[in-house]
């Protein structure tokens, strides 16, 4: 038996979530939590989690449904009616692919999935870098949260909330992903689509310029691919 102690990773398929879960791979043995939460990329997504878990060969995964988000609405990413907006890197505005307090919803069940598994981390790829749009992905909503977890549950439960990757650019997290060989080429990371990525939403966008500021290709493939730096 390993000796490593056990960490619950909030893994999205995302870029960021699979370079969290490659650190996290160094210390921890891992357990892989998902969320579908009826996203326009639900099913790529939940591809690219299983892709990855494959890929650490991690046995111990778990994925929930979220059916709540679908109904209070507010997102582009989960409202059909509302259009995905076209990246604008300079705005200080919430964007409207913002999920409510989605990030407090994965922690509450990564939380609860610890508990029972008796993990002492939870490991999540929140960016600081985002926070202007989002804000469950301040440093300081975590340093929260991690103490809310604890009041609430057992005495003997001591979880940490681990966000390694919280203070890098994007592209000091693609180096990151490429120093430790995360399977890149496995993510996804596009708002709206699911077969070949838009290059337009924010989250691709984010995505390119890191690559683009390193000089190196995106290994997924994009429907086009704009300069951002």
């Amino acid at each position: 038996m390993s000796a490593k102690k056990l960490a619950v990773v909030a893994l999205s398929g995302g870029m960021d979530s699979c370079v969290t879960a490659a650190i996290a791979n160094l210390e921890y043995n891992l357990a892989f939590l998902h969320v579908n939460y009826g996203q326009r990329t639900e099913k790529r997504e939940l591809k690219a989690f299983n892709d990855i878990a494959d890929y650490y060969n991690v046995k111990n995964r778990l994925v929930i449904d979220f059916t709540h988000f679908k109904k209070i609405g507010g997102s582009s990413l989960t409202d059909e009616n509302m259009e995905v907006s076209k990246a604008d890197l300079t705005s200080k505005e919430i964007p409207t692919s913002y999920v409510p307090f989605r990030n407090g919803n994965i922690l509450s069940v990564c939380a609860s999935w610890a508990e029972i598994l008796g993990a002492t981390k939870i490991f999540i790829g929140a960016v600081f870098e985002d926070s202007s749009g989002y804000p469950d992905c301040r440093p300081d909503f975590f340093q929260a949260f991690e103490h809310a977890v604890n009041l609430g549950t057992k005495p003997e439960t001591r979880i940490e909330i681990v966000t390694p990757i919280i203070r890098m650019k994007k592209s000091e997290i693609i180096q990151k992903g490429l120093e430790l060989n995360a399977p890149l080429h496995l993510t996804w990371s596009c708002y709206q689509n699911e077969d070949v990525a838009c290059g337009i939403c924010d989250s691709c966008a984010l995505r390119l310029r890191g690559f683009q500021q390193l000089g190196v290709d995106d290994p997924i493939p994009y429907k086009v691919i704009p300069k951002y730096i």
